[in-house]
């Protein structure tokens, strides 16, 4: 895991609604530094979209694999 146990704070708020049906929302919070660390945080350079999109194939053939059994890919 490249973050340290410090580093990550998980949130769950639970409750239900008006028509009494549960919900729940987690709230997941990484210190900024340990996202500097792995090129995630926004104001590195890294973090920002730095060439075109794959094409449109590509993103299809992708989609295709991921429903193909494991000894087909």
């Amino acid at each position: 895991m490249p973050f340290a146990g410090d580093e990550v704070r998980i949130g769950l708020a639970c409750g239900t609604d008006a028509s009494g049906t549960w919900h729940g929302t987690y709230d997941v919070r990484v210190d900024a530094a340990a996202l500097w660390r792995v090129g995630l945080h926004p104001d590195q350079p890294t973090s920002r979209i730095a060439g075109p999109s794959p094409p449109a194939w590509w993103h299809a053939e992708a989609e295709r694999a991921w429903h193909r059994p494991a000894r087909h890919r």
